[in-house]
């Protein structure tokens, strides 16, 4: 099943990507289990919030604070077998897991407890065997043409399969009260078109072209290994049609309206009319087409492959998605070639990928019933009012910004003020009622399912937004900001320790969740941020002096991310990182001052012999604490616009002069950036 990448189109930018924590079912795991004292399994850490006993003193700060504040922990660290790595963020996910198990398990007659005893009844998924997946396999065969090969593409949003191009509804870039179709490409099944075009990547392509001829033989593709490099060939070339990662995250690249006349003028490689119809999207007066180029080319390709090449890419790709909830041989076959995506050379536990689809298939239903478990009222209020504190913290930097003109300060107000807060759970949770979950049906329940999200999405087509409505469920370990919809939302998920704690230290809780709400807040001014206004709407509100300040201070900033060294010989994108990169460094600031300004003119006690913003900036480094496999590194540095976790911990603190006094840096240190060179942004 397909998703449209939000953060292609700048719809909405997550803390942390997706995958890292709403796993896939062969996703890395959480580590194994730990004595009852570890703070990954009780989520106590320390006395007042860090865990001071991870330090390594023999590290000066000043030289590597990552080190400083975590050494010791990456030294005992063992990454499990089942995982691409381990983090902060993953061992609150796995902690959340376990309470997510609670709940299906015990909830006998919810749908979410049906679904998980489908999952988990291995017995009827292995007795049925292939035959769900062969009727679906058969239909892609019995086509005859392109027309009907199109329209069976555009049925494939929600369901097992593919297309060349994906879709979704989203707010438009010049009204962000209205919804309208957004076109982003598609039609490859690695994660990103670098796997198919660095040499670094050479093994993983080896075990996806294997990958797919065993997958077709498996299904009585005759000459499958032929087949199968004809079928990779296909891919490859969208691949190189496609757009670099850092390219899908401009605003100002990937807002192309076009009329559905227009877009099949511009790209007539396909039979648009008929994918539409497969996809019930009726003809559209305006529809944005992100890469507009790579769609173009893309249709291009299309044109010139033949229809048998298709339907086998198609069968293949189909029985890729439904391999999970397939027999032990399918699922086995899909795993000896994800791993090799993040380094793991173990699958997840089964209850764990059970808990996981249910996550990701009915969130709501079953978030409503974990907020109630696991989130009282009073953690609600008092993030409430640290997200208060953080919004007046960021107006007070924006009014006190030296490079600033007054107009542009004043849109930069406005748009604060009217960016929304949502904490914890929607107002309005969905309604599940028409889904249908049937006990013996695994294969069938995760089609279903599917659908009705799809169809729940694409309702929205052509009606005004709904800003209350969620891209998270409440159980998710992350936070987001809205982008075109101008909001900032905080699930109950992340609000837990280490990143908030209604008995931690104020200035642990500021630099922990509180640098989370500035990053968040933050996000609305990144370098694709500050390119919408305070409606939502793409536009640009900056005088030319502030935008050549703004973009002179961005290339100092980028200019060192683009010295960190991610894995051997690969370093971090400063292009593809710029916005997450931002709002890390932006983040601390305004928590700092937030945090600063809590005190009320009192100085802060003096915990454990250590400062309060020394309690801070260690609380800042606990929560991006994490180790990482090779493989695991290399994916996330081609395709995530996040940087690795030491790097939101090195690089955004450098450029912190509270930081240097904190912990008495000096020239010599090797963090050091002289003020001068330090960046200056927010």
């Amino acid at each position: 099943m397909k998703s449209v990448l939000l953060l292609a189109s700048a719809a909405a930018v997550a803390l942390v990507s997706a995958p890292a924590l709403a796993a896939a079912p062969e996703s890395p795991a959480a580590p194994a289990a730990a004595a009852s004292s570890d703070p990954a399994k009780t989520g106590k850490y320390g006395e007042w919030g860090v865990a001071l006993e991870n330090r390594d003193l023999s590290v000066k700060p000043g030289d590597d604070f990552d080190s400083y504040a975590s050494g010791k922990w990456f030294a005992r660290t063992v990454i499990p077998a089942d995982r691409g790595g381990t983090s902060s963020f993953l061992e609150l996910y796995e902690r959340t897991q376990d309470n997510l198990r609670a709940l299906v398990t015990k909830g006998e007659g919810t749908k979410y407890n049906t679904f998980y005893k489908s999952f988990m009844d291995e017995k009827s998924v292995e007795a049925r065997g292939l035959a769900p997946l062969m009727a679906d396999v058969g239909k892609v065969r019995a086509i005859t043409s392109k027309r009907d090969f199109a329209r069976l593409m555009g049925s494939t949003d929600g369901d097992f399969g593919i297309a060349p191009f994906q879709w979704g509804v989203e707010a438009d870039t010049a009204d962000a009260g209205m919804n309208v179709l957004w076109l982003y490409q598609g039609g490859i099944g690695m994660p990103e078109r670098d796997y198919y075009l660095a040499k670094q990547f050479a093994p993983q392509r080896a075990a996806y072209k294997a990958y797919i001829a065993r997958t077709l033989a498996k299904l009585g593709e005759p000459n499958a290994a032929a087949m199968a490099a004809k079928v990779y060939a296909f891919e490859a070339a969208l691949a190189q049609k496609s757009w670099p990662a850092a390219d899908r995250r401009d605003v100002d690249k990937v807002n192309n309206p076009m009329s559905t006349l227009e877009l099949a003028q511009y790209a007539p490689g396909i039979e648009w009319n008929a994918f539409w119809e497969g996809a019930k999207v009726p003809t559209q007066k305006r529809i944005i087409v992100a890469e507009k180029t790579a769609i173009r080319d893309i249709a291009a390709v299309y044109a010139d492959t033949p229809l048998d090449v298709l339907k086998a890419w198609q069968v293949f790709h189909i029985a890729d998605g439904a391999s999970p909830y397939l027999g032990k041989a399918m699922v086995d076959s899909r795993f000896l070639y994800r791993k090799t995506i993040t380094g793991v050379t173990s699958i997840l536990p089964r209850w764990k990928r059970a808990v996981s689809q249910v996550d990701n298939s009915m969130g709501e239903l079953l978030g409503q019933d974990y907020v109630k478990a696991h989130f009282p009222p009073a953690a609600k209020a008092k993030m409430e009012s640290l997200v208060a504190n953080l919004k007046l913290a960021m107006a007070d930097r924006i009014k006190a910004n030296e490079w600033m003109s007054a107009p542009t300060k004043a849109s930069a107000l406005e748009k604060l003020a009217k960016m929304d807060v949502m904490v914890g759970y929607p107002d309005k949770f969905r309604d599940y009622s028409a889904l249908s979950i049937e006990g013996k049906d695994l294969y069938g329940n995760v089609q279903r399912a599917g659908k009705f999200d799809a169809d729940y999405n694409l309702a929205d087509l052509g009606k005004p937004v709904d800003r209350k409505k969620w891209a998270m469920n409440p159980q998710t370990i992350n936070a987001y900001n809205g982008g075109l919809e101008n909001k900032i939302v905080f699930p109950a998920g992340i609000l837990q320790a280490p990143f908030f704690d209604m008995e931690a230290d104020d200035a642990v809780n500021y630099g922990a969740i509180g640098g989370v709400i500035g990053h968040e807040i933050v996000h609305g001014f990144d370098d694709q941020g500050r390119k919408i206004d305070a409606t939502g709407a793409v536009r640009d509100w900056w005088t030319k002096e502030d935008n050549d300040r703004f973009v002179k201070e961005a290339k100092v900033f980028g200019d060192q991310y683009a010295k960190f060294e991610a894995a051997p010989g690969q370093f971090v994108n400063p292009d593809l990182t710029m916005g997450e990169n931002i709002a890390d460094l932006g983040g601390v600031l305004v928590a700092l001052d937030a945090y600063r300004k809590s005190l009320n003119g009192k100085p802060a006690p003096v915990i454990g012999g250590l400062t309060g913003e020394q309690r801070f900036f260690l609380a800042w480094a606990q929560v991006w604490r994490e180790k990482n496999r090779e493989d695991a590194i290399r994916s996330q540095v081609t395709s995530d616009p996040h940087s690795p976790g030491r790097f939101r911990v090195l690089g955004p603190l450098a450029n912190v002069d509270a930081w240097y006094q904190a912990f008495g840096v000096k020239p010599g240190d090797k963090m050091y950036i002289a003020p001068e060179r330090r960046a200056r942004l927010w």
